[in-house]
């Protein structure tokens, strides 16, 4: 699917997929034809088993926009709670994670996609101790990365606009970009999601559809996701920021809530239609 020159895709986690077989049954269901593969529980498997699952997919004729990857130990039941374990942040987790993202690059390269997607963490103000550290474990992913001719893209969320900016700046590295959620600014209470897209237009490499309201202690509770065009994104501005900004990448809806996944991914793509 194509609309208005961007290709339509979804998240393959928000589909909830017992294995890839069902994932491309209910991609195909919504006669989308681009997903964005998370790959934690693929690169958990023996070479057999992850040949047999990937058999699913290379047979399917789904093209895949980026892969993601997450990691064992993030913990997303509350925004402090996530700070402390997510990413690449945790020292104590730092070695396997560095692994597992080095599995994912290759696993990438092989199924022959140029963009790994993941959250680094949370990156602390300049002034900290432990941003030098993330700017070197950053890089550290980066270099392992460009030498398999792969781009590394950070998803927004965490950061004001301006910090992940200087953080960007600050790396001095040609293949790390950003995968931008503009609902990830509202429900991690990280700024204006219109804002960010002028400030970070130029890195942003890949887009996800998703929606949020604001919670009444924002950077302290979470917001609540809701399916897009029912949130304080604002589809029409959003798209027009983007254009503003020359995307023209895929658009890929991601759900993470809610009990009828496949509904609110239609519900998103009219939204699309609507607005786009």
């Amino acid at each position: 699917m194509n609309i208005n020159g961007h290709d339509i895709g979804v998240c393959t986690w928000s589909l909830q997929p017992q294995g890839l077989e069902d994932l491309v049954s209910k991609v195909k269901s919504l006669n989308l034809e681009h997903i964005q593969l998370g790959l934690l529980e693929l690169v958990m498997l023996d070479d057999k088993r992850k040949h047999l699952e990937l058999g699913h997919l290379r047979h399917s004729n789904l093209k895949i926009t980026a892969t993601m990857i997450s990691f064992p130990g993030e913990d997303y039941s509350s925004i402090a709670i996530i700070r402390d374990t997510g990413g690449y942040v945790p020292d104590k987790d730092w070695p396997l994670r560095k692994q597992l993202t080095s599995a994912a690059a290759k696993l990438t390269r092989e199924l022959d996609v140029k963009r790994l997607t993941t959250h680094i963490g949370f990156v602390p103000p300049s002034s900290h101790e432990k941003y030098e550290v993330m700017i070197g474990r950053v890089r550290e992913i980066s270099t392992m990365l460009s030498e398999l001719g792969l781009e590394l893209l950070m998803e927004t969320g965490q950061e004001e606009d301006a910090e992940l900016l200087q953080f960007l700046n600050d790396l001095s590295v040609r293949n790390v970009h950003i995968n931008f959620d503009p609902a990830n600014m509202i429900l991690y209470g990280a700024g204006d999601p219109i804002e960010a897209v002028q400030t970070l237009g130029r890195h942003i490499r890949h887009v996800h559809i998703k929606d949020g309201i604001l919670s009444k202690q924002p950077g302290v509770i979470w917001g609540d996701e809701v399916p897009f065009g029912h949130g304080q994104v604002g589809p029409r501005r959003f798209f027009n920021a983007l254009k503003d900004a020359g995307y023209t990448g895929p658009l890929v809806i991601e759900r993470e809530a809610g009990n009828d996944r496949l509904a609110d991914v239609r519900t998103a793509i009219e939204a699309i239609r609507a607005n786009l």
